[in-house]
């Protein structure tokens, strides 16, 4: 699928038409080259940092890595060499032309983030994730995930319809680029090369690792918690590890978009809500092998298939935002143990949501986005994400959304 159309295609030769910064960021084989070189052009010129001699250049003397290389210039993996930053934001503050920098990076690093916010009119911030099920399997134009009926019929229209045992194959088989469209017998290998690699070149360059193995069961006691609300201290003691190493490491998985974290929703007028953020990996497939579900079969009635899909249900509405900034993600519990898996804000509105595991959920499932009715924010209809065939409603406020619809 390397040549799959992207949902962020069209958008990259619009920014970079108004901005002379055009930054993609991204996990490491999301497919951020592939992307930016079909869409480069012949003028452009190209570089890959993780080139040694590029990267020495780049890194000692910035200077001369800018002249030696014809501009406009697209810079992949640009987190390797972060002294050429200052460069081009000099560059960019001098008032480069539009499209000048194309930038493409596998990590969040401070100096990127400082590149950013203090050129904030002169770089245009991209985020390319994994398909989405969208791009795999969908037409027309993706559009943000929400509970208005005339999105959902269009989401319906452009979506491809998937019953309980295909969903579960596109839970297992993952969302990377060069694995989603290849045999199962090369499934296993696949991600056990992907983790070698991302030891090797992305966690590798952030943190020291005495002990790889260790830090590999650390990410795999991560994935058998996904969907659930972090412990990190929990975490250390299975890995043997102590608690400072592991917020470390956490950090690590962050910034490199192995995983991402849903953080409680606030309000004052909410008072017991406890604080903890949830835990999502970015790939459910690299969440199934490390949870050694070798089958979609095996997984779909594993101990995890619940927190597993939804894993999968909340990282595709994030995706299907990807082109848009006029959402927040949010999840709530309190201390009675009441929970909503994920809370939308947007346009002013709180948008509650469940994933349930069934065909057909009950609806006193949906009693507990009543919660959000004492929140400063009012609250819209809200919707459970099932396996169900089609979409369907318990009354005018509550929908039943089948997963394969986000």
């Amino acid at each position: 699928m390397d040549d799959i159309k992207r949902d962020l295609e069209e958008q990259i030769p619009v920014l970079s038409e108004k901005y002379p910064c055009v930054l993609v960021i991204g996990p490491r084989q999301a497919g951020k080259t592939t992307l930016l070189k079909r869409l480069m052009g012949e003028n452009r010129s190209y570089v890959n940092l993780e080139d040694y001699e590029e990267r020495r250049m780049a890194k000692t003397d910035p200077v001369l890595f800018l002249q030696m290389h014809a501009l406009p210039i697209y810079i992949d993996e640009i987190q390797y060499a972060p002294e050429l930053l200052v460069y081009l934001k000099i560059a960019v503050d001098n008032g480069a032309g539009p499209g000048t920098f194309w930038l493409a990076s596998s990590q969040n690093f401070p100096e990127l983030t400082a590149l950013c916010e203090s050129s904030a009119k002169g770089v245009a911030v991209c985020r390319l994730s994994f398909l989405s099920q969208h791009e795999m399997y969908g037409r027309g134009k993706q559009t943000p995930f929400s509970v208005h009926l005339n999105g959902l019929v269009q989401r319906k229209q452009n979506h491809k319809a998937a019953d309980l045992g295909e969903m579960y194959e596109r839970i297992w088989r993952g969302s990377m680029p060069k694995q989603s469209n290849g045999g199962s017998e090369d499934w296993a290998a696949f991600y056990n090369s992907y983790l070698q690699s991302y030891i090797e070149r992305d966690a590798g360059e952030l943190v020291s690792l005495s002990d790889k193995m260790q830090f590999r069961d650390f990410i795999r006691a991560a994935a058998c918690r996904t969907g659930q609300m972090l412990n990190l201290h929990q975490i250390a003691q299975e890995v043997g590890i102590s608690d400072d190493t592991a917020r470390r490491w956490l950090v690590v998985l962050e910034r490199t978009h192995l995983i991402f974290c849903l953080y409680p929703y606030q309000d004052e007028k909410l008072r017991r809500a406890i604080k903890a953020p949830k835990l999502y990996f970015a790939d459910t497939g690299l969440v199934a092998y490390l949870t050694r579900y070798g089958s979609p079969e095996i997984l779909m009635n594993g101990a995890l298939s619940g927190s597993i899909l939804e894993n999968y249900a909340v990282g595709e509405i994030v995706k299907s935002y990807a082109l848009s900034r006029d959402c927040r993600f949010w999840y709530y519990r309190d201390k009675e143990g009441k929970e909503i898996d994920l809370i939308l804000e947007r346009e002013g509105w709180l948008c509650p949501l469940e994933v349930k595991r069934s065909a057909n959920p009950e609806q006193k499932c949906t009693r507990v986005f009543s919660i959000l009715d004492k929140a400063s924010l009012p609250r819209e209809r809200g919707a459970v994400l099932c396996l169900r065939g089609e979409l369907a409603a318990f009354n005018s406020n509550d929908l039943m959304v089948p997963v394969w619809m986000i």
